[in-house]
């Protein structure tokens, strides 16, 4: 493992976040790892196994419906191989799908995308469904045609359904022409070196494995393994914080820029996923009616926006005696993974407060973008602030030829791109800067600008706006209102200003 490149004090805090959970009696144990692009940084532990021993970052559990992402992947990878369409029906590879009663006469029978997002129109199965991993395929058949219930028509609303990935395990069998086990071990076990991950307790491999647990009648009492079969497209995977970190971090590595990504010429073999395609399984897909704030469903994993540059990745998963939670930062590629190995301990909890943790002390990948933005808007600040005193000098009047002040905003004009003298002449924009200072009774002189805080990333003032680290609006002071301005800029390196918009805000007395 190599150093970790996280605050130690930031490492600590998390360590505190998970004993804390662990010393409310959450479970017998839990293993938790920070990780990043590369794979695991830090890892931390607490309680025991069996044998007294404290877990370590090989120890094997359950991730349950964490699972779901090698089964979604592997969806996509077969995609793009050809050999089978994201709006395939159902029925191109369960034949005797063709009896199932749909809800409505004109409902489409469900396709591989609704079955991937979570949209087909089967209801909530939990807990009924981590019972049925050992079911073979033709009892999963028969489960089929014995009939189904839905509670919306296919391809139009989220409900969270393990049923749909058991369907999707099967299109695996068919498309690949061969065992969805075989296919996940082939395509992203072997490839990526996950060598602690499998769909039973062997993975473990001589090494301890975290047994799952239930509190029972006052004390913790083991529980017995079930699998592998039919629904192991659901949660069926056991694996380690070093193999987890691994794949949430390469999934994650699909969003580095290009410079950081690894070279497929360095790889003994090429990527088993595009960076495509894995960036589509991070994208919302299904939005999830009923949530709290704004959350949805990818391609086997939930994708929570958390402003126009970001997005939360996350997936957890429950199983008899096992809770796991992975979780990150889709643009800075940072990241929680975490378990527990006792049914319904909720590592969701402590994982989500550990991941805010390193939200707040690791700057976004935009960050170099932010620095540009804000550079730019001080001086924009400095432009508007000498075009007004230009006025001001000139009683009023907008000068026409440059003197000295103007041949250093000339100079300045580096921070533009091209299009925008193309746009809007010069002496145009400098005319209604004048005339907009001019309406709020002239311009309040230039404000102390502090350093930002560190982060700097999207940090705001209050009366600040932004889309995107390339965007903002902010506001300059006069004596009678404020002038409001807009910056966009360029997509190249270095960004320049391809946008501005300056225009006068009157600021009544009620108004803040």
């Amino acid at each position: 493992m190599a150093p970790s490149p996280f605050d130690p004090a930031v490492v600590d805090a998390v360590g505190r976040v998970f004993g804390a959970h662990h010393g409310r009696g959450a479970a017998p144990s839990a293993a938790w790892g920070i990780f990043d692009r590369d794979g695991l940084a830090h890892f931390g532990s607490t309680g025991a196994l069996p044998s007294g021993a404290s877990p370590h970052r090989d120890t094997a559990y359950r991730i349950a419906s964490c699972t779901k992402s090698f089964t979604a992947a592997a969806v996509l990878s077969l995609r793009d191989a050809g050999r089978l369409s994201l709006d395939d029906p159902l029925t191109r590879f369960m034949p005797g799908f063709g009896s199932v009663r749909l809800p409505t006469a004109d409902a489409p029978v469900p396709t591989v995308r609704m079955l991937l997002t979570m949209s087909a129109g089967f209801p909530t199965d939990d807990p009924w469904a981590d019972r049925q991993e050992s079911i073979t395929a033709g009892q999963l058949d028969e489960l089929v045609e014995s009939g189904l219930g839905f509670e919306s028509v296919p391809g139009t609303r989220f409900a969270y359904s393990n049923l749909g990935y058991a369907l999707l395990g099967r299109i695996i069998d068919v498309a690949a022409g061969a065992p969805y086990r075989d296919v996940i071990r082939d395509l992203f076990l072997e490839p990526l070196g996950l060598t602690g991950t499998g769909f039973d307790s062997s993975v473990a491999d001589g090494a301890e494995l975290a047994v799952g647990q239930r509190w029972i009648d006052g004390s913790w009492q083991p529980l017995p393994l079930s699998g592998p079969g039919a629904f192991s497209p659901i949660g069926g995977l056991f694996s380690t914080v070093t193999d987890l970190s691994r794949w949430a971090g390469w999934l994650a590595e699909a969003f580095a820029p290009g410079d950081d990504r690894n070279d497929e010429s360095d790889r003994a073999a090429p990527d088993p996923l595009s960076s495509a395609s894995r960036r589509e399984m991070q994208q919302l897909q299904r939005y999830a009616a009923g949530a709290t704030h704004p959350l949805g469903y990818g391609l086997g994993l939930f994708v929570e926006p958390t402003s126009s540059d970001e997005s939360v990745i996350s997936h957890s998963g429950g199983y008899p005696g096992y809770s796991a939670h992975m979780r990150w930062s889709a643009s800075a590629g940072y990241g929680i993974i975490a378990f527990e190995n006792a049914t319904y301990s909720r590592v969701s909890v402590p994982a989500a407060e550990a991941f805010q943790l390193l939200a707040g002390a690791r700057p976004p990948a935009a960050a170099t973008l932010w620095a540009a933005t804000r550079e730019a808007q001080q001086r924009v600040t400095g432009l508007i602030h000498r075009a007004a005193a230009e006025a001001h000098r000139a009683g009023g009047d907008r000068l026409t030829a440059p003197d000295a002040e103007a041949d250093a905003d000339r100079a300045s004009l580096d921070l533009f791109a091209m299009n925008v003298a193309l746009d809007d002449s010069w002496e145009r924009r400098r005319a209604a800067i004048e005339r907009a200072a001019a309406e709020i009774g002239g311009l309040l002189p230039v404000p102390a600008v502090p350093p930002l805080p560190s982060p700097a990333g999207a940090v705001l003032a209050a009366d600040e706006e932004s889309t995107g680290p390339a965007h903002l609006v902010w506001f300059v002071p006069g004596r009678a209102g404020r002038l409001r301005v807009e910056i966009q800029l360029t997509p190249h390196a270095p960004p320049q200003v391809q946008s501005l918009i300056v225009s006068a805000d009157r600021v009544t007395a009620d108004r803040p």
